[in-house]
């Protein structure tokens, strides 16, 4: 009899209740996430004086922070994984991430620097407990259904992308029409609600992600220790630790001399300032454990190794791009797009407002309905909670386009062109999943091309458009084409090279090794998050320098650079692979 019977004996949609229990979670979590992060730097630079005002910072000190929180956002989980697996389990640690990231949220609604870096703080330390453990618990569930798990992956992807919309778009809204504490306020309750749906579901996980027992499986033990084939060695832990040691020098000193004019590490070595020489010895003493370790494997496990530290490479400047859309685009929209629309132009983004609005949330309450259907009675506060949820969130978009249809003159928020990129996603993710499963599919490395190529003639456009603004220009009035074509492209990029990394890693790297090599990736990811921002938090000197359009170029040219390098390297990497596809 098959042990998952339990969850498969209740379903919704074909699918376990629980899973749709997580769908919820998930979506409130990213809600909460993107929906802070849509309007941070807006608010961080935006004028001290006005209606709603911000708090008046640069560019540079705005980005600086978003980069070391988004970098802590993609390492912290590493550490909470191991916590749940070993110590409290995968369902406490969503509670306690969800309840450390409310206080995040609650905190940074009040508004001051103290309440300001104890909310990013605390919404660190939760986003470590709660990322890493929803998919654990999904997986669990489908044990010995590999064939179902693709479709529930697809599921729980849609509540991730429900969630940054409606997010973006009710906590941007709230925060540039109502005030910046409302968005941040409203971030924070829906994660509040999300936890306690989730608390209060329990009953249908069984005994998965509970505290692990103390007594492991002798079997799995003694299995894992004949694996272990390349221990450590005294040099490993050398270079770790001053790849540590200097990447903390950099991620906490980037933010201090940037913030706060606190300098203490500031000083030049071989021209390199601001402690960047210690974030290069940083990346040298990584690349240096790599070159180190990954050759004592033997020869297949060695090739496989190197080819997806290679695509991790790539990975950290598809992310160093992309992670535009929430650092500098936001500062380009307020300050260099036309959003003003009168007339026909205001009516016709009227309509596909509330279409882009009212359709996604129609069909969430659908699902919504259909879980409450099935489990009403078995997690009745579960389901009231959510229900409250919902009505919630249909007042605000009932109120929000009341407002919008009362006015004459339409302003689009700075926000609005942020939820594009889950909208588009929605809309083109079922293509890219018929593509990938067809007999077209291309092999890793032309995605990985593909990605990186789309992603910089989405930057191109935006470089175009900007080519008639003079040095220097601080506002200027472009055409929302332009940013409506980057993020279309930038989104076409996502979906060819996002899903891919983990993907390969579960192809690539044998089980024993997988740990080691999930931290190389999440790193990668992490690394071109704060350059990201590190770069991105130039733009006002870039432009006053050069152009808006050089600027935009720097992002042009290097993805697309590195898409036909990876085309150049293809022969190379399908060797190394040794048959993966």
């Amino acid at each position: 009899m098959d042990k998952n019977n339990f969850f498969f004996d209740n379903q919704v949609l074909g699918h376990p209740s629980a899973l749709f229990v997580l769908f919820f979670t998930e979506m409130w979590e990213r809600f909460s996430y993107y929906g802070m992060r849509a309007i941070l730097v807006i608010f961080l630079t935006g004028a001290i004086l006005g209606d709603n005002p911000g708090w008046g910072w640069s560019s540079s000190s705005a980005l600086s922070l978003l980069g070391t929180y988004a970098l802590f956002v993609y390492l912290t989980p590493l550490a909470g994984g191991w916590l749940a697996d070993n110590k409290i389990g995968y369902r406490n640690a969503v509670v306690i991430g969800a309840l450390l990231m409310t206080l995040g949220h609650a905190s940074m609604a009040l508004e001051t620097p103290f309440f300001l870096y104890t909310g990013i703080t605390l919404l660190v330390l939760g986003n470590g407990f709660f990322k890493p453990n929803m998919t654990s618990i999904i997986s669990k569930i489908y044990e010995g259904r590999d064939n179902k798990k693709d479709g529930a992956y697809n599921i729980f992807y849609m509540g991730v992308n429900a969630g940054a919309f409606l997010g973006i778009m009710l906590c941007g809204w709230l925060g540039e029409k109502v005030g910046w504490s409302f968005g941040f306020g409203l971030a924070g309750i829906f994660m509040f609600l999300g936890m306690v749906q989730f608390y209060f579901a329990q009953p249908l996980f069984g005994s998965i992600g509970e505290k692990p027992k103390t007594v492991e499986d002798k079997n799995s033990t003694a299995e894992s220790s004949n694996e272990v084939q390349n221990p450590f060695l005294p040099i490993d832990y050398f270079l770790i630790l001053v790849f540590i040691i200097c990447a903390l020098i950099f991620i906490i000193n980037d933010p201090l001399s940037k913030i706060a004019d606190i300098n203490i590490l500031n000083f030049t070595i071989l021209a390199l300032s601001d402690s960047l020489f210690f974030a290069l010895i940083a990346f040298l003493s990584f690349a240096l454990l790599l070159i180190l370790r990954i050759p004592r494997y033997s020869p297949v496990v060695r090739d496989r190794m190197i080819a997806f530290s290679i695509f991790s490479f790539f990975t950290i400047f598809f992310w160093a791009a992309f992670e535009q859309g929430a650092g500098s685009l936001p500062i380009f929209t307020r300050d260099y797009t036309s959003r003003i629309l009168e007339g026909n132009s205001a009516s016709i983004f009227k309509l596909v407002d509330l279409l882009v609005t009212v359709i996604p949330l129609i069909i969430i309450t659908f699902v919504l309905i259909s879980l409450i259907k099935k489990t009403a009675k078995k997690i009745l506060f579960s389901n009231f909670t959510l229900l409250f949820s919902f009505v919630i969130i249909w007042a605000i978009v009932i109120f929000k386009l009341f407002s919008e249809f009362q006015s004459t003159e339409t302003e689009v928020p700075i926000t609005w062109f942020a939820i594009l990129n889950s909208l588009f996603i929605i809309i083109f993710a079922p293509l890219f999943t018929r593509w990938w499963d067809s007999s077209y599919n291309p092999p890793a490395s032309v995605k990985y091309a593909l990605g990186l190529i789309l992603l910089g003639f989405g930057f191109g456009f935006l470089a175009f458009g900007a080519k008639d603004i003079p040095a220097g220009a601080q506002t200027a009035s472009l055409s929302m084409m332009w940013l409506v074509l980057a993020y279309l492209f930038h989104t076409l990029g996502e979906l060819c090279l996002s899903p891919m990394g983990l993907s390969y890693l579960s192809k690539l790297i044998p089980a024993r090794m997988i740990a080691f090599m999930f931290g190389v990736y999440y790193l990668a990811i992490a690394i071109g998050n704060k350059l990201a921002h590190y770069v991105g938090g130039d733009i006002e000197k870039i432009t006053q320098e050069y152009s808006l359009s050089y600027f935009f170029l720097i992002f042009t040219l290097i993805p697309i650079g590195l898409g036909l390098l990876s085309l150049l390297l293809h022969p190379l990497l399908k060797k190394l692979m040794h048959g993966v596809k």
